[in-house]
């Protein structure tokens, strides 16, 4: 498991490209036939994936988190962003067809994931927080999210919003968690941004094809930087953050928060007229 220290709201300003793009995006996940996760200090997020093709890939706790199994004092989101899936909690099987959504509980004991179709293998995107109580493992199609429409021609942002994870659908300690999808033509999301200090948040982008990239705004409204990222990269947003994103096409992306509430509209706005 990779661990990732995030800057401060000062410290950030002095980074060059490089340096920013070590400490925020994180562009190891969603290689062939494995596990891999990135521990992050905001908020003690896990961010990973799982991408079982010949094997099945079980998600085991590594000697970092100090727990005997990794939902021992944890929840977990997953989001399956490629083929169809399995995933085994605790022996009971769930599939997943791309962009369904499960939550696993804490106090899980075993969680398993596997490929219905090895040529086309699922590709598992893994966020987890510390929970405080448990909550029901819980399966979501697509066709269950609360779905919201937003946005206009004319501002190209169109878009529509699938809720998984929150305070009206499933319910979780602190995880809330969906996706957000662009219409053709849209390019912008999260325009006018804003932070939320009560939690942090994590974006990952895709269904981006190989030329195509989303500049992702981050920093405080009136010192903003920006990420180039490309298809399947994520990006950590803590809560001091404000995160917007404009693409050179349509994209969707996977955004997960996690902190001290779960009120999905619990933002704090920042005007673009005062944006820097």
């Amino acid at each position: 498991m990779q661990i990732r220290f995030s800057p401060s709201q000062t410290d950030y300003q002095k980074l060059e490209t490089e340096r920013l793009r070590e400490a925020f995006l994180v562009d190891s996940l969603f290689k062939v036939g494995e596990l891999n996760l990135v521990y992050t200090d905001a908020d003690r997020a896990v961010v990973g994936s799982a991408v079982p093709v010949s094997k099945p890939l079980p998600l085991a706790a590594d000697a970092e988190l100090r727990a005997a199994v990794f939902c021992e004092r944890r929840e977990l989101g997953v989001l399956n962003i490629g083929g169809p899936g399995v995933i085994e909690a605790d022996g009971k099987r769930y599939e997943l067809d791309k962009l369904d959504c499960l939550y696993v509980g804490r106090g899980t004991q075993e969680i398993v994931f596997s490929s219905r179709n090895a040529s086309a293998p699922a590709a598992f995107y893994l966020l987890s927080y510390p929970a405080h109580a448990p909550y029901p493992t819980t399966l979501a199609r697509r066709g269950d999210a609360a779905k919201v429409e937003i946005g206009t021609v004319a501002d190209a942002n169109r878009r529509t919003i699938y809720k998984y994870i929150h305070t009206g659908g499933i319910k979780s300690c602190q995880l809330v968690m969906g996706f957000t999808q662009l219409q053709e033509g849209a390019v912008w999301n999260t325009m006018p941004p804003h932070t939320h200090t009560r939690r942090s948040e994590i974006y990952i982008y895709f269904d981006l094809a190989a030329n195509r990239r989303v500049m992702h705004f981050m920093g405080t409204p009136q010192n903003m930087r920006h990420l180039v990222v490309a298809d399947r990269q994520a990006v950590i947003s803590p809560s001091w953050s404000i995160h917007c994103g404009c693409g050179t096409g349509a994209y969707t992306f996977c955004w997960g928060m996690g902190g001290e509430n779960q009120t999905f509209e619990d933002m704090d706005g920042a005007a673009i007229e005062t944006l820097r």
